[in-house]
């Protein structure tokens, strides 16, 4: 019987013109052009390539099935991107020109899924990562569009190698990671083999969702389901740190990039980007890049490097005692001696919102937390309120009323469930933000003008026209330590740092003093002022600090310590 075959239609192709949509289920799916005016990402079987500034969109077609990863050479030049495929069939990766948007090459060797590709830094090799089926790490020479060498990713008795970086500065070394295995390859090019070394974590097991290399190849970094850091010496392939030790980051380390400024950007599964450094990798809130003083009639904000004025923002005839920016960045909330509250946008200097009649006799003193729901503000009867920001409410939700005299400074724990508020009445008070009442009080002969917490949260410091800097235990408001802070004068302003080493100190003696915390020890002194200090600050990152005085000077001091 003879078969039958069908004509071959001859159908027209429909041109695709737009796309709207991120699906984000790739992992580390969207991409940066290193001209910083392309985004490329992923969307089914299609890779896309989307203009920043004009939203042009074009397509690179040329997967059969969903496309699984995606990277770009050092240059620009490139594109790779891999696909999934079937049990057992080939899955491809297809090198792109980024210039000319077309298909190079097709690279076929891994089966089932292409887990992950990097780029050599120059352009000489680019590295493949097959999936859970495949298992294996391939080496492609880019000129030859061909595959030097390849090998098992992982030993037999881990998990799978889900993650590849390369070196930033070598062509022959580069970093696998995953479910307990962390290898650092060399390339053996005359004899076509590449050689690992597994990584010693000690009784450390983690699972690897993301890799950063440091540009100078010193260390490498892995962020890992357990919400910790790992930072791993490529050359001893030794465990240099690792952190946070607590507070671990919520659902995992989802993302990790190393910044030239030294440091980590990190994202989280939570959904949070997050600023830190080794070896504490505690959250780095702020910049150093701004910051904000507050006097007569007016707020300005200050551009560090360049000392130039960015804003000014004035309130005729009016005190401003106090600033905080709320920790997302889009208000200057701030303390004014008429009893208002008034919120700004940092860049306009825009009215937000007014809190009127905050307090009788003015408002002394303000803090922020870090969920930028609350605003906690004391005035100069002694009042401490605590009030609700909703996006367009602002609500009293308790005035608390112990102190008897003006609040001087005000102090919020890092879980924003407690604050400390200093007053001239001579007493310190740690207030439950949660049941909105006192823990505790601390008395001491002395017109308080400063508090801090230390980082670890169980201790504060304080500091006022007694000259005497003490430390107190919050559990039960007992005094561990008394130093001498000053020969003559008040002391008025203080800071501590985020890992809480040192501290620094300022007030009626014009100087500028940074303390050992545990020494108990002045390191520093900085002479420059001309009036009386009135406040002080030490930027995120520890690279400055900023001192403001009564004859109106600020003064910008390098941080004696390398961060």
């Amino acid at each position: 019987m003879e078969e039958k075959v069908l004509p071959e239609l001859d159908v027209g192709e429909l041109e695709l013109e737009a796309v709207i949509g991120f699906n984000g289920h790739v992992p580390n799916g969207l991409k940066c052009h290193p001209d910083q005016e392309h985004l490329i990402y992923p969307l089914g079987c299609t890779v896309l390539i989307q203009a920043i500034n004009t939203n042009e969109q074009n397509f690179l077609h040329g997967h059969g099935n969903n496309v699984s990863c995606v990277t770009i050479s050092k240059n620009g030049d490139y594109i790779a991107s891999g696909q999934v495929t079937f049990m057992g069939f080939k899955a491809d990766i297809i090198l792109w020109d980024f210039k000319k948007r077309e298909l190079i090459a097709r690279l076929s060797l891994h089966k089932g899924k292409i887990e992950a590709l990097a780029f050599s830094p120059n352009d000489l090799y680019l590295v493949s990562l097959g999936g859970p089926d495949d298992g294996s790490v391939v080496v492609w020479s880019i000129a030859k569009r061909d595959a030097i060498c390849g090998s098992p990713a992982a030993g037999l008795n881990v998990g799978n190698a889900t993650n590849v970086v390369f070196s930033r500065c070598r062509d022959e070394m580069f970093v696998t990671a995953g479910n307990g295995t962390i290898r650092v390859w060399e390339l053996d090019l005359p004899n076509r083999k590449i050689w690992p070394t597994e990584c010693q974590t000690g009784q450390m097991k983690r699972i690897v969702l993301c890799t950063g290399m440091a540009d100078d190849d010193s260390f490498f970094y892995l962020g890992t389901t357990t919400g910790d850091i790992l930072k791993m010496n490529p050359r001893t392939k030794l465990l240099a740190d690792t952190g946070p030790m607590k507070d671990k980051f919520s659902l995992g380390v989802s993302a990790l990039r190393c910044l030239k400024m030294g440091g980590l950007l990190i994202g989280s599964g939570a959904g949070l980007l997050i600023f830190c450094k080794s070896p504490s990798y505690k959250p780095i809130n702020g910049t150093a890049e701004l910051f904000a003083t507050c006097a007569k009639t007016d707020i300005r904000v200050w551009h560090t490097i360049s000392k130039r004025e960015l804003l000014r923002i004035t309130v005729p005839n009016m005190t401003c005692h106090g600033i905080d920016f709320m920790r997302d960045g889009k208000s200057i909330i701030s303390a004014w001696d008429d009893g208002k509250i008034r919120a700004f946008a940092p860049e306009s200097g825009r009215l937000m919102y007014t809190i009127s009649s905050a307090h009788r006799i003015g408002v002394t003193a303000i803090a922020t937390t870090s969920d930028c729901k609350r605003i906690i503000s004391g005035g100069g009867e002694g009042e401490v309120r605590v009030w609700q920001i909703g996006c367009q409410t602002q609500k009293l939700e308790e005035a608390l009323k112990e102190h008897k005299s003006s609040v001087s400074c005000i102090r919020v724990k890092k879980n924003n469930e407690e604050c400390v508020t200093a007053s001239t009445d001579g007493t310190c008070i740690i207030w439950d933000l949660v049941r909105l009442r006192r823990n505790q009080m601390i008395l001491a002969n002395t017109l308080f003008q400063c508090v801090c917490y230390h980082p670890e949260e169980f201790q504060i410091i304080t500091s006022g026209t007694d000259r005497k800097i003490a430390y107190w235990e919050v559990f039960d408001g007992s005094v561990i330590r008394e130093l001498e802070g000053s020969l003559s004068g008040s002391i008025n302003g203080m800071d501590i740092t985020q890992e809480g080493g040192h501290f620094v100190t300022g007030g009626h003696d014009h100087l500028v003093k940074v303390w050992d915390y545990n020494e108990g020890e002045v390191t520093h002194v900085g002479v420059g002022h001309s009036g009386n200090i009135l406040g002080m600050r030490i930027s995120p990152g520890n690279q400055y600090i900023v001192s403001v005085s009564a004859d109106g000077a600020i003064l910008r001091w390098k941080y004696p310590f390398a961060s």
